[in-house]
Formats: C-alpha cells, sequence, structure tokens
C-alpha cells in the first residue's frame, strides 16, 4: 500500500542547542546514514521554523523540525480482525500477529488503528499490543471511557493475562518478577527497552502452565505497562520468548546484531482482560481464543524441530507443534 507520507515534527530542547542540523537528524533518526540525511535536505523535505534547510544551520532551543517524508509502500500485513465486545462506550477486538497496533516502524495505514477506525471512526486504543503479539486490544469510543480507562490501566482494577511460550525449563512453577524497565543501546535503532538496573519500575507475574523438555509455557499477569514488558522480563529470569529476535537471556538485546522491536517470531498472546465498564459499572471479562498454530509447551504433542534467533541452542525434541501463522 502506498501512503501519504507523513510529517515528523519535533521541538528542539536544550540538549541540543547549538548542534549542526544535519548531525542532530542523523543522531535522532540513526536509522539513516549523514550521508542518507544530506540527500533528504538536498530533496528539500526537511525544514527548521518552516523555513527549507540545507543541513548546516545550527539548531537553537524551540525551534520546530519538520521531516516531511514523502509517501512510501508499507510493508504487507494482515488487515483483519475479530470483534470480542462493543457497546456505545467500548470496542474490543482480537488482533492478529503482524498488525501493528500503532503507526511506527514503516507502518501508517496497514495498523490496527486504521482498520478499526474505517469501521468505527470514533474508537482509540486505550493500549497497545507489540506487532507480533496477537489477542485482545480495547478501545475506547467516547472520552469519558478512554478518560476512566487510562486512570486505571496499570491498577488491579484492570486485570490483563498473557500467553507465553519461553525458551528453557522453568524451576519453579510461579515468579514475581520486578526487573526495572529502561532504555539501552540498540545497533540499528539508537535504543530500546530493556531491562535496566536505572530504569522504570515493573512487575509482572508469572506461573508456569505447563514444560516440555527444552521450553515452558507461563500465564503472566501484568501490574505495570511498560513496552515489551513481557518479553524483557521473561528473558531477565532466563526464558526469553521463544523465537524472540531482539531479547536474550539476561533481558536486554541480543549481542550478535539483535533484531528490532517490531520482528516477529516469538508466541505471546493477550488471552484474558477483566475490568468493569467504565460507564455502567458491569463486570466485563473478555477472553480471546489462542489463535490457529499457537504451540503448547505439553508433554505428548508431536515433536518438532524449532530455533530461535534468541536461543542459545536449537530444541530438538521441544514436544509443541510449529507456528502456522
Amino acid at each position: 500500500m502506498l501512503n501519504r507520507g507523513y510529517a515528523y515534527t519535533t521541538i528542539i530542547s536544550s540538549k541540543y542547542h547549538g548542534q549542526a542540523l544535519l548531525s542532530h537528524l542523523a543522531s535522532l533518526y540513526p536509522h539513516s546514514t549523514p550521508q542518507a540525511w544530506q540527500q533528504k535536505l538536498n530533496n528539500g523535505e526537511v525544514t527548521l521554523n518552516g523555513a527549507t534547510a540545507t543541513g548546516s544551520e545550527s539548531v537553537t532551543l524551540g525551534q520546530t523540525l519538520v521531516w516531511n517524508r514523502p509517501p512510501w509502500i508499507e510493508p504487507d500485513s494482515p488487515r483483519h480482525f475479530e470483534v470480542l465486545f462493543e457497546d456505545p462506550h467500548l470496542l474490543a477486538v482480537n488482533k492478529p500477529s503482524g498488525l501493528p497496533t500503532l503507526p511506527g516502524g514503516g507502518f501508517m495505514e496497514n495498523t490496527l488503528l486504521r482498520c478499526v477506525q474505517r469501521r468505527t471512526p470514533n474508537a482509540n486504543p486505550v493500549h497497545r499490543l507489540g506487532r507480533a503479539t496477537t489477542g485482545i486490544v480495547l478501545f475506547a469510543k467516547t472520552p469519558q471511557a478512554a478518560s476512566h480507562l487510562f486512570a486505571n490501566w496499570n491498577t488491579p482494577k484492570i486485570q490483563k493475562i498473557y500467553r507465553a511460550l519461553a525458551q528453557n525449563i522453568a524451576q519453579h512453577d510461579a515468579y514475581e518478577i520486578v526487573t526495572p524497565i529502561g532504555l539501552v543501546p540498540h545497533p540499528l535503532i539508537g535504543s530500546v527497552w530493556a531491562a535496566n538496573a536505572s530504569g522504570k519500575p515493573s512487575k509482572s507475574l508469572a506461573k508456569v502452565i505447563s514444560r516440555t523438555t527444552c521450553a515452558t509455557t507461563f500465564e503472566v499477569s501484568l501490574n505495570s505497562g511498560r513496552p515489551h514488558q513481557i518479553r524483557i522480563h521473561l528473558a531477565s529470569i532466563g526464558h526469553p520468548l521463544v523465537g524472540d529476535p531482539l531479547y536474550g537471556l539476561t533481558g536486554r538485546p541480543l549481542e550478535n546484531l539483535p533484531g528490532l522491536p517490531g520482528d516477529g517470531g516469538y508466541f505471546l498472546h493477550a488471552q484474558y482482560l477483566k475490568f468493569d465498564h467504565p460507564i455502567t459499572g458491569e463486570q466485563i471479562n473478555l477472553e480471546a481464543a489462542l489463535p490457529s498454530g499457537f504451540p503448547f509447551a505439553s508433554v505428548g504433542s508431536r515433536p518438532e524441530s524449532i530455533s530461535g534467533r534468541g536461543s542459545d541452542h536449537n530444541c530438538l525434541e521441544a514436544d509443541f507443534w510449529p507456528p502456522s501463522f
């Protein structure tokens, strides 16, 4: 799909006051080299306080920097979703793997947000799931519902339960994981959320559902809402998700060319969502069935070979079905 392009806008902060514009662009958007940014400048794609920039300018505090990215062809992604619940205030859908929740990472139109708003223009997501994560995404259709849900989202009033397939055999039946999450360096995009001792407080509760010779299925409840929290938390206790291309055993990016946050290959599903309706007070219990092909770590299933970039080894006799998304 050819989209309409996008204007990326930032306000220069005191941290960057006096920096050369070309250097600033290359550090702000590290996906492109300084040479590539100079070509974008030559093409007239960048403005500083409304004037077309050349790259030689020194940026100053408070200036408005805009990169007018021309239209581009977006990667293909699924365009379907299942409606799980709907009333005048709320809409809950079951997101497929491969469909981003919100614009970003090269996606503008091929997103769950755009797909849902074509059907229900006043719906806005209360939260987001990673592109490869499947399951429940809740939308608010009124400002009152949105305000109430935002205020309570990371409190015990809203229960969020996920199913995850992780590497290695869990030694305990339950884990309370409180690894802080913050930004750490990433060789391709500058920084990424990961386990970080100086990061933000985070809490997950992981309960073992089943085990095989080299994998564990967890049910995970969230008590906070950090980016990629389940992937990071399980990895930080020695259980990266099977097939995760980004996070290794410590909950930090893999040392050997880690993937990007939106890359898929792992198995994570938002299965249950329980809360009181923000307007009526009625108890809402939502469930999204596991997608076809979601593997189970259960003894007695057909052995299959499976490997992931996050694995230290290939799980040659994993007793679960292979992916078929």
